[in-house]
């Protein structure tokens, strides 16, 4: 009886070193997919672009000339990198604290609106507080690879649903998904939601 029990035991253990497999001899060491594959490969920018507006004002310039420039350099901020930007603010702007308006910012030629409520005066009479809410985020392609590459320095690729190179989104979650691959490893269809803030792209 000992001797049948040791020859069905090194049995067991020849069929699991030789890898048999399932039936029809199939190998089931690859991993399966949890999702289907996303479509654009995304790989780190070669350069990134100073974070600053493409052109400052004069010195000169009108209050609304200036708070438009400080809503590029939001926008820019929102995108996560940086591109051509021209800012629009009503020329009748005026620093009266409650003063209420819509400014445009056009960042790679895609229109972002701005709500601006003006604040009081601080330490100087050239300082004038504003607050500033977008009506909807923007999303760059290169910001968001920027943010997942500055991150992860073991980020091989991405893989993403077709991100243009700059689109208008609602401010959150967006349609927009990823999957970060990192050096040495397979894609496995694992996605995460890509999201907006006004500082700046996120994905989780």
């Amino acid at each position: 009886m000992r001797v049948k029990i040791m020859t069905v035991f090194v049995g067991a253990v020849c069929l699991l070193a030789t890898g048999c497999g399932s039936e029809g001899g199939q190998d089931d060491t690859k991993p399966k997919l949890a999702g289907p594959l996303l479509p654009q490969k995304v790989t780190e920018p070669k350069s990134v672009p100073d974070l600053e507006p493409s052109a400052s004002p004069s010195a000169d310039a009108t209050f609304a000339e200036n708070v438009a420039y400080e809503l590029e350099g939001k926008t820019i901020d929102m995108a996560g990198f940086g591109g051509e930007t021209v800012g629009r603010c009503p020329d009748d702007l005026g620093s009266k604290a409650g003063t209420t308006a819509v400014c445009t910012v056009a960042y790679e030629g895609i229109k972002v609106e701005w709500d601006v409520t003006i604040g009081e005066k601080g330490w100087s009479d050239n300082i004038v507080e504003y607050q500033a809410s977008p009506r909807q985020g923007i999303l760059a392609r290169d910001g968001l690879a920027r943010l997942m590459f500055g991150n992860n320095s073991d980020l091989d690729y991405a893989l993403c649903n077709d991100i243009p190179k700059a689109v208008l989104v609602p401010l959150g979650e967006t349609t927009y998904k990823c999957e970060e691959v990192f050096k040495g490893k397979e894609p496995f269809g694992y996605t995460q939601p890509v999201r907006v803030t006004d500082a700046g792209p996120r994905i989780y």
